[in-house]
């Protein structure tokens, strides 16, 4: 039987202790993010909708004082061309919009997948621990990896499965890509459940 002396112990304690204290402020950095996130998410939409709200109404105005005009003056063609460049002006603006909203609409449905896979058992094949968080490794953007703090280690996994069996069969591909060591795990809440049979 291993025989671990207390000052071994002692020291095991204290990195316990430590990575502890650091995961509650990763903990809480993470939080500050998501507020600035929604902040940032309320101040685009409140941009967005008051910058519709003043586009419609220049068209509305534009579109009042456009055929008042004309009807003023049919024969000069200056005005007819100026209602043209600035209708190519408002639908060039429309277009930024919509590409704005369809960059919102992708980084809402980022973070709908992260708090479903927060809250879904999930599979994940875990390629490599390390004893000290290199968060440098990947961007938070990827949502095919998981960082996950399992004392004393930060373990770093690939892929995010549904099925035990799709997690069984991208392991075996990463065997044959060389990462002898990978392994499935079950994920729930951000946590590690259970390492799971690799066949």
């Amino acid at each position: 039987m291993p025989f671990i002396e207390e000052s071994d112990l002692l020291e095991l304690h204290k990195d316990i202790d430590k990575a502890q204290i650091i995961n509650e402020r990763l903990l809480d950095q993470i939080k500050f993010k998501n507020k600035e996130i929604k902040r940032s998410k309320l101040q685009r939409n409140l941009l967005a909708g008051v910058t519709g709200i003043f586009l419609i109404g220049a068209l509305i105005i534009f579109s009042f004082s456009a055929g008042r005009s004309v009807s003023n003056n049919y024969e000069s063609p200056s005005n007819l061309l100026v209602s043209i460049d600035s209708l190519d002006a408002i639908k060039s603006r429309i277009d930024n919009l919509k590409q704005q909203n369809e960059e919102l609409s992708l980084v809402r449905e980022f973070y709908l997948a992260k708090k479903f896979l927060e809250k879904e058992k999930i599979y994940s094949v875990q390629v490599k621990s390390f004893v000290d968080n290199n968060m440098t490794l990947a961007s938070e953007a990827l949502t095919n990896t998981l960082f996950v703090k399992t004392n004393p280690f930060y373990s770093y996994s690939l892929g995010n499965f549904e099925t035990l069996k799709e997690a069984q069969n991208f392991r075996q591909q990463l065997v044959d890509l060389g990462f002898n060591d990978a392994f499935v795990a079950s994920y729930k809440d951000g946590k590690r459940i259970q390492i799971e049979d690799p066949n």
